[in-house]
């Protein structure tokens, strides 16, 4: 979806400056945030093209008002509240009020490291073929997608030759549905920065994307 999210090339937002000497997280709440999220995605719940969507589709208001980790957990209370995991009094008290939900599985102290490191493979077997070939050149199509996608807004229309094949994987734009996991060719796509961003682009430089078969056309 076009979402606040996606503002890579947008006006108005001027460059990306990093934070020097960046720490991993600024606060102990950031480390409590991303724990939760990612002990809830292993309950099997939702799946991580979800998980993605429901913090992209927050509000603009919401979204851009918020730090990363505060969206990351505007997120999860999204889901929770579908699912009626939780209730909004429980968020706003911080208290339970309700019997618990049980989920289908739970990912316990000792079982974390292993889980972790295994992580959650996306790569599919397939009998199909690639449309295209490394040197191809395509062009990525000019889509505006109302659910969550994976190819950026800033890359549509634009020319860029396939660097290479990176095999068959679950396509997010219909798995974050929970409709599918439709596995698709996956490809690395790069870019010329000047055909995305205009003179001002750094000289010579290429921008790699990773881009899903239905989200090209050749060129």
């Amino acid at each position: 979806m076009n979402g606040p999210h996606d503002m890579g090339g947008m006006q108005c937002y001027g460059p990306v400056i990093p934070e020097p000497n960046e720490p991993v997280f600024h606060a102990n709440w950031e480390k409590k945030a991303l724990a939760l999220t990612v002990a809830m995605g292993f309950t099997g719940s939702w799946n991580i093209d979800i998980s993605r969507h429901s913090r992209e589709s927050l509000p603009p208001s919401t979204y851009l008002s918020l730090s990363y980790y505060q969206i990351w957990l505007a997120g999860l209370e999204k889901l929770m509240l579908q699912r009626g995991m939780v209730t909004n009094d429980e968020l706003e008290n911080g208290k339970m009020t309700q019997d618990p939900v049980v989920p289908r599985n739970v990912l316990k102290a000792d079982e974390t490291p292993a889980a972790l490191a295994a992580g959650g493979p996306v790569s599919r077997d397939t009998t199909t073929t690639p449309a295209y070939e490394v040197g191809g050149t395509v062009r990525a199509r000019n889509i505006n997608p109302m659910g969550h996608t994976r190819l950026p807004r800033y890359v549509r229309g634009a020319q860029g030759t396939i660097i290479q094949v990176q095999g068959c994987h679950v396509f997010p734009d219909t798995n974050s549905k929970g409709e599918d996991e439709n596995p698709q060719w996956l490809y690395s796509v790069g870019f010329e920065a000047e055909v995305l961003f205009g003179e001002s682009a750094e000289p010579n430089a290429v921008v790699m994307v990773d881009c899903w078969e239905p989200y090209l056309e050749r060129a």
